[in-house]
């Protein structure tokens, strides 16, 4: 029988919360799955799938439950794999129920609105423990359900909370978990690659080419750095797997945030529609340059267009000539 040290909790039964779930279960650690939605549970307990990502097997030791309580006397070691929207109102939520002994990890992909801080510092707000990570990297809900291969790190200052999230994440062959100490960086490289995302379906919806791709990849990666190392991060991180890593599995049509770059391309959607984590981060991400007086010019013009500043040629056009001129 599992430990509450060996049970891991994950809060949040979206893509990513269940298929890292399934994941772990289909390993044989034993999951506790927390989502506010009765009915997810109910469904997730009786049929032992979620509604929300039906393809993924939930077997048994992994169970599913409402009660924060529960999950935080079960475990000790939790996984926040919610939206960026709801980080705070989920972390009010879980400060009553857990102590200094629970370990966090989040997994989001963008900055805590509306402030823009990192998310780590919102939990640290409202969590009652200091030992709080970040988990990211190239890693997609649909590859870890599939078998798929997966590499991500986790990050932290605390030793203990890099460990922990080492023992009791890495599944391999599946997934395999590495280490660092750059929770900052971590953070940052995550959210911008989807913001860099974004950029790439615009480029490939504007019919850019190769070249202007290439260009395109290698810019996002020197000025994520450039406003990483201005917010206290290690510049190689950017290059690693939270950032280019992350970057280039999400540059297709699999990834929400590459897809809403087409459809501004294609003219389908407006500065209106419906954000996916890498818009909110680019948006966010510009907003936190202009404060730290960091140029980037790519990461601007991806946040003109999904305001409604600029049109995506416009946009391209802009970039293309900032570019050019760093050079």
């Amino acid at each position: 029988m599992s430990t509450r040290a060996d049970t891991i909790g994950i809060v949040g039964a979206g893509a990513f919360g269940t298929a890292l779930a399934s994941v772990l279960a289909r390993a044989g650690k034993r999951v506790v799955l927390w989502s506010r939605d009765t009915k997810v549970v109910e469904a997730i307990q009786r049929d032992r799938r979620c509604p929300r990502l039906p393809a993924a097997e939930l077997p048994e030791p992994l169970e599913a439950t409402a009660d924060p309580r529960r999950l935080a006397t079960e475990a000790r070691f939790l996984v926040l794999a919610v939206t960026s929207t709801d980080v705070r109102a989920r972390s009010r939520e879980l400060g009553g129920f857990l102590d200094g002994s629970h370990i966090v990890v989040h997994a989001i992909g963008a900055l805590a609105a509306p402030t823009n801080e990192r998310v780590s510092e919102v939990l640290q707000q409202g969590l009652p423990t200091l030992k709080i990570g970040v988990l990211a990297g190239p890693t997609l809900p649909a590859d870890l359900v599939d078998n798929t291969y997966s590499s991500m790190v986790v990050a932290s200052a605390f030793d203990e909370v890099v460990a922990e999230a080492r023992r009791l994440l890495n599944a391999p062959p599946t997934l395999r978990v590495y280490g660092s100490k750059d929770l900052a960086g971590v953070e940052l490289a995550s959210a911008l690659s989807g913001a860099y995302t974004v950029a790439l379906g615009l480029c490939d919806g504007l019919g850019m080419g190769a070249g202007p791709r290439a260009v395109l990849i290698t810019r996002a990666v020197a000025e994520a750095s450039r406003l990483g190392v201005a917010a206290g991060a290690e510049a190689r991180t950017f290059a690693g797997l939270a950032g280019l890593g992350n970057m280039l599995v999400r540059s297709n049509d699999r990834s929400a945030d590459y897809q809403l770059g087409r459809r501004f391309a294609d003219g389908v959607v407006t500065a209106d529609a419906g954000r996916t984590e890498g818009a909110r981060a680019a948006i966010a991400g510009a907003e936190l340059a202009k404060k730290l007086r960091v140029r980037m010019p790519v990461l601007t013009g991806v946040a003109a267009v999904l305001s409604g500043r600029a049109e995506p040629r416009e946009a391209a056009q802009l970039v293309g000539d900032n570019v050019a001129v760093e050079e």
